[in-house]
């Protein structure tokens, strides 16, 4: 039990006691590994088909920065109240898939095929990383957990700075620019992105060996779909650094 009240994420939406606060209130069936995937795979899609309207009609994009806010309402209410999370959680998938489209075309105008290539990495590396993991070849040990989430509190934290930073028409160089120092910031942050995955898989495997209540598949399938929103925007952000320093 103390492995299981000690578990860690990265992911804000998945803190170290969202599972253990939920066992006591679970009816209904418990939580299941498939049935994590299948709801994992369902918002995935409606993600990617939200996405690829909004990219293909024009009057969608102004939606862009509405989507954006309208998504972290959405998630703030899927993570205090996790027991609505099969209505929420595939209304997160449309909005930020609104949100996601448009960013997408901002991008690919400005450097044409970019967003396949993030698309293709983004998904690519899911893939890996599943795998690794499944074979144990990654674990998630005590020090990798709080290595990995102590960086993305920290990599959070410069965000908000340069986010208050940005109103005095001011920022930090290494999040915006081209830089070599701000290709390795992105890359870095890929990295830690990426890893935050392995942490989201084996806190929803523990999450059903706890026996999680059944609507906390929706919950599971809600953090790992906002951590890879995350990284597909960071592979986006590098691979337009890249480009740039062409």
């Amino acid at each position: 039990m103390n492995k299981h009240l000690s578990l860690r994420s990265g992911n804000p939406a998945l803190t170290s006691s969202t599972f253990k606060d939920q066992i006591s209130a679970a009816a209904g069936g418990r939580m299941t590994l498939s049935g994590t995937v299948n709801k994992t795979g369902f918002v995935l899609v409606l993600t990617i088909v939200s996405a690829g309207y909004a990219w293909g009609n024009p009057a969608m994009h102004g939606l862009t920065i509405p989507a954006a806010i309208f998504g972290f309402i959405l998630a703030m209410v899927t993570i205090f109240r996790p027991t609505i999370g099969h209505i929420t959680v595939p209304a997160y998938a449309i909005v930020e898939g609104v949100f996601l489209g448009g960013i997408s075309m901002v991008f690919d105008a400005m450097y044409p095929g970019i967003v396949v290539q993030a698309v293709f990495l983004t998904f690519g590396t899911l893939g890996a990383l599943l795998l690794a993991y499944s074979s144990g070849l990654i674990q998630a040990t005590e020090n990798f957990k709080l290595g990995v989430a102590a960086a993305t509190g920290g990599i959070a934290i410069l965000y908000l700075i340069n986010f208050a930073m940005s109103f005095f028409g001011s920022g930090i160089g290494i999040i915006t620019d081209s830089s070599m120092m701000g290709i390795l910031f992105s890359g870095f942050v890929v990295v830690i992105a990426a890893l935050n995955l392995v942490m989201d898989f084996d806190f929803i495997e523990e999450g059903a060996e706890m026996g999680a209540p059944k609507y906390m598949e929706w919950y599971g399938a809600f953090g790992l779909l906002v951590t890879l929103i995350w990284l597909y925007l960071e592979i986006l952000r590098l691979l337009a650094k890249l480009q740039n320093r062409r």
